[in-house]
This record gives structure tokens, C-alpha cells and sequence, in this order.
């Protein structure tokens, strides 16, 4: 029999002691969960621990304290901004800090995404450790348990939806917004439009307790007016965590939490220990400037200027004669109004140069005018620039547009002649021949249109008038290298 004075280590359980001090370190920090329990999403990658992750931890923790009701985030793609706020968060508001009351709507421009999330964030509810740890606060409801939406047994829930796609009979304690632009294809006025006013008009009305319920938004700048924008153009109340991957001192972030951007140093990285300096080097070449500024930086143009830069054209006084292609891209305005668009047509060129290809912009035209005077000119430039010439309209959409379109394809009999819908916003159309001219691709031909056309580009997209540019990337779009798949009609070749 052991002396009274004598310690009994018989029933001693080391993991149990090691799981109750990871569970107190978890419901102490929102980062110390994401480091716990990464493992059961990612298996085969090790957690890459940033200050950048405890900076975004720490101001979501701090809407689970009440401290801020709106929260917006300007973070880097591959920063692990939708693994933390659409994934561990709420698993951690739910077990670890005890409030799986709390309901979640979670929106994104595609619910693919909050749908994949929600899965993630499922199943790591679901994993041994956390129900060992958390298992008797509450548990997903049998029959409410979708990949758009489960429910705790505590009346709480999960939708996963999409911008514009909630239905007007649910609401939530968290509005979390997880980029809603869609940066890979791009978009349209209209449809950015139509976002904004989503974000102004109808997510505000989302939120269960106006006094209590939070708005989260996180997301990389792609647009002077997208959501990030308006939101601080019309100080709608957002406290602003800003993160860009290379830090600016005169842009240096503080928050009212009491956050300051570490950093010191101009240009030093976000997450070196993942995202280094080879890589973040190589992404922004791949990128280009004005990409890169958006998204990587949280600039919707680039330090010095706008997407094009005068110094990045090559001027020669006469353009190749053994060129691959050439194309005349148009943007049209039939208005005459003297504050319309100018309709504008750009011819630029391509050569094979070894492996890769050099563009050269040979001719620039715009003017103002009614249908007729449209179609005098068009027909008018066609012959001069040759029936070698590629002819590239853009076509409305809608009826109307495609009967325009026809009826100028058959003014323009015996060209050759392509039309297309517009895809995607301005910027993005620009973005490849902004590329190659960055890279030194891309030469002008003197002529007296040159100042009008780079006046242009060098504003673009805050200039006045878009049109040479929208002509230019209409031209270049055809030059990109691809199969020939002209149709043939008649004497004239189109592609609709």
C-alpha cells in the first residue's frame, strides 16, 4: 500500500493530458485550432505557419468578440484566405468557443466554391479529434446535413450560395463574402454592376441582428469599383485589414484592434516562407503589371501608371513585310452625340521571331458617326489595308446585334471577316497585349495617329475613351496562335 505522502501514477494518461492543453491552447486561439487540426484537411502538406495568418485569426476573432460587425480583407490568392474564414472559423466559433448556435451564410461569385468549403469544413467537424475534444458541445443533424447546407443541433447552420443566389428567407449571424468577382474570366460592366449592387442593397438586409451580425468580406483587389471599392469609396463602416504581398511603407496597414503591419523593409514579402521571392517573381511575370498589381498588392493599377506604359512600345518606321497574319480589330459607335465613344479600328501584325512572336501596331483610326458613315469607313479601310486583311467585328448580343453584324459582313463582301461576343470586362481583354508589351513584344509604327493611340493606352482603363483599346485587343485576340477555324460563306469568310 502506498504512504498517504505518495503520488499514484497507475491511472496516469499522458494523451489525455496532452489533449486537454491542446484544447485549451485551441479555445484560446483561432490560430492554434488552424495548426491543430490541419492535418485532417490537409494529410500530405505541411502547415506552413505566416504572420499573415495570425493577422486575419486575430481580426476574425475579434467579430467572435463583437468587436467589429464589418470586416474587409485584402489578401493575396494562395494565402489561405478561404481555408481560414469559410473553413476553420466557423468550425472554431462552433466547438472551441462554444457557439454552434451561430448561423452561417457564406456567398462566393460561384457556389462551387462555397460548396467545396462547405464539405472541408464538414468533414473536419466530423474528424476523431474533433469530436474527441468537441464532440459533446453539438452535433451535425442528421437531417439537414447537404453539401449547400447542414445544421448543429443547436439551431445553427451552413449555406453555401453564390452572388446574387440567396433566396430572400434566410438569414445569418455571419454574411461571409469570399471573392465575389470572378478574376479567371473576367467580367462585364453589367455583371459588376450587378454585384455591387447585391453588396450594397441586399446582403445588408442578410444579417439576423442589424446590431449584432457581421458582414465579412475577404478578397483581392481586381477592379477600382469592385466590392473592396465601394465599400471604402462610401465608408460603409469596414474595418480594413490590408495585406499586399510586397509592402508599400506609404500604404502601411493599421486596423482599430490594435494591428500594424509588421513589416519595414519596401518590397518585403507577405509569406516568404511559402511564398518566396523566385516564385512570387516568376507569378508576376506570368501575370503581367496590372494583374499582379490588383491581386498580388491590392492595387487596381499598378505604382506609375495604368496598364500600359508609354516607354514599353518599340517604335520602327515600316513594318515587317513577311509577317504570319494581319488583323484590323474594330470597336463600334454608331452614336454622333459629341460625348459618345469613338468607333476605332487598329491593325496590328504578327511575326514569328525563333520560338516566339513579335506584334507590330501598324495603323490606328477612330472617328464619330452615324450607321452609314460606319459603314463608308469600315468598307473604305478594308480596301486600303488589303483583302489579306482580317476584318474582326464585335457583335451586340441580342437579335439586333446579329442582324448589325450580318449587314456589315455583306458591305464588306470579298474580305475576309470574323465577329464575336465580347467576353469579359475591358481589363481583362487588354491584359494579353498588355502582357506582350511589357515584355518588349510589341512595336508601333510611326504615323500621325501615334500620341491619340498612346494618350490612350497610357490612361487606360481610367482614360475617357476605351476604343483603340477594346480595337487593339480585338486585333490581338485574333493573332494569338490557334487552329484556323474560318467558315467559309460566299466570297466572304466569317466566324460568329
Amino acid at each position: 500500500m502506498l504512504a498517504k505522502a505518495e503520488t499514484d501514477y497507475r491511472d496516469f494518461n499522458p494523451n489525455q493530458v496532452l489533449d486537454a492543453l491542446d484544447k485549451a491552447d485551441a479555445e484560446h486561439s483561432l490560430r492554434h485550432f488552424i495548426k491543430l487540426i490541419w492535418k485532417i484537411l490537409e494529410p500530405n502538406r505541411e502547415f506552413v505557419d505566416g504572420w499573415h495568418i495570425g493577422a486575419v485569426c486575430e481580426h476574425l476573432q475579434a467579430v467572435s468578440d463583437g468587436q467589429i460587425l464589418r470586416l474587409l480583407i485584402n489578401i493575396p490568392p494562395g494565402c489561405m484566405k478561404s481555408l481560414t474564414t469559410e473553413v476553420f472559423w466557423p468550425a472554431w466559433e462552433w466547438g472551441p468557443n462554444n457557439r454552434p448556435d451561430l448561423r452561417y451564410v457564406s456567398s462566393s461569385y460561384s457556389d462551387l466554391l462555397t460548396i467545396r468549403d462547405n464539405r472541408r469544413c464538414r468533414n473536419l467537424i466530423r474528424a476523431p479529434i474533433y469530436q474527441r475534444l468537441w464532440g459533446k458541445r453539438f452535433q451535425i443533424v442528421e437531417e439537414q446535413d447537404a453539401k449547400k447546407r447542414f445544421d448543429t443541433d443547436h439551431h445553427g447552420f451552413k449555406i453555401a450560395t453564390s452572388v446574387g443566389g440567396l433566396g430572400t428567407g434566410e438569414r445569418g449571424d455571419r454574411f461571409i463574402i469570399d471573392d465575389p468577382h470572378n478574376i479567371k474570366d473576367g467580367e462585364s460592366e453589367a455583371k459588376r454592376l450587378a454585384t455591387m449592387l447585391w453588396f450594397t442593397e441586399v446582403v445588408p438586409t442578410r444579417v439576423n441582428d442589424p446590431e449584432e451580425s457581421a458582414i465579412v468580406v475577404i478578397m483581392q483587389r481586381v477592379h477600382e469599383k469592385d466590392v473592396s471599392g465601394v465599400a471604402l469609396a462610401n465608408d460603409l463602416g469596414y474595418d480594413h485589414l490590408m495585406l499586399p504581398m510586397e509592402f508599400d511603407p506609404s500604404r502601411k496597414c493599421y486596423t482599430r484592434i490594435g494591428f500594424e503591419d509588421p513589416r519595414t523593409i519596401d518590397r518585403e514579402l507577405l509569406w516568404p516562407e511559402r511564398m518566396t521571392a523566385k516564385v512570387v517573381a516568376r507569378d508576376k511575370a506570368a501575370m503581367g503589371s496590372y494583374a499582379s498589381a490588383a491581386q498580388f498588392d491590392q492595387l487596381p493599377a499598378p505604382r506609375g501608371g495604368g496598364m500600359f506604359k508609354r516607354d514599353w512600345f518599340k517604335m520602327v518606321d515600316y513594318p515587317p513585310e513577311n509577317v504570319d497574319k494581319r488583323v484590323r480589330g474594330w470597336d463600334l459607335a454608331a452614336s454622333v452625340r459629341k460625348q459618345s465613344a469613338f468607333t476605332a479600328g487598329i491593325k496590328i501584325s504578327r511575326m514569328s521571331v525563333g520560338t516566339g512572336y513579335r506584334y507590330y501596331i501598324e495603323h490606328a483610326t477612330r472617328f464619330k458617326g452615324g450607321p452609314g458613315e460606319v459603314e463608308t469607313e469600315l468598307k473604305a479601310t478594308a480596301k486600303i489595308d488589303g483583302y489579306s486583311t482580317l476584318v474582326d467585328l464585335p457583335q451586340d448580343p441580342g437579335q439586333s446585334g446579329k442582324a448589325q453584324v450580318q449587314h456589315l459582313i455583306s458591305v464588306l463582301s470579298g474580305f475576309i471577316v470574323r465577329s464575336s461576343l465580347e467576353s469579359g470586362n475591358k481589363e481583362t481583354r487588354a491584359e494579353p497585349l498588355a502582357a506582350q508589351a511589357e515584355a518588349g513584344n510589341v512595336y508601333l509604327v510611326r504615323g500621325l495617329w501615334n500620341d491619340v493611340f498612346l494618350d490612350e493606352a497610357c490612361k487606360f482603363p481610367n482614360s475617357e475613351f476605351k476604343d483603340q483599346i477594346d480595337g487593339a485587343s480585338r486585333a490581338f485576340h485574333r493573332l494569338i496562335p490557334r487552329s484556323d477555324d474560318l467558315v467559309a460563306i460566299g466570297p466572304t469568310v466569317v466566324t460568329q
